[in-house]
């Protein structure tokens, strides 16, 4: 008397597919040992414009002021 009427090639490749699954690969995540250091080497330049009016401007020419 047969309790499962399974196949020998189906039986078979279940048993393949288990023993395959149990030797999966696993995943670490793991932080580093050393801190992440990123180096921003940036040049920075700009310029600023000062738009000064034309009283300003010839009261600083005459040397009045100082």
């Amino acid at each position: 008397m047969k309790i499962f009427n399974i196949p020998k090639k189906t039986l078979s490749m279940l048993i393949a597919l288990y023993a395959l699954m149990g030797c999966s690969p696993t995943v670490k995540i793991e932080p580093p040992d050393k801190p992440i250091v990123i180096n921003l080497n940036v040049k920075i330049e700009h310029e600023i414009k000062i738009k000064v009016d034309k009283e300003l401007d010839e009261l600083l020419a005459d040397d009045e002021l100082f």
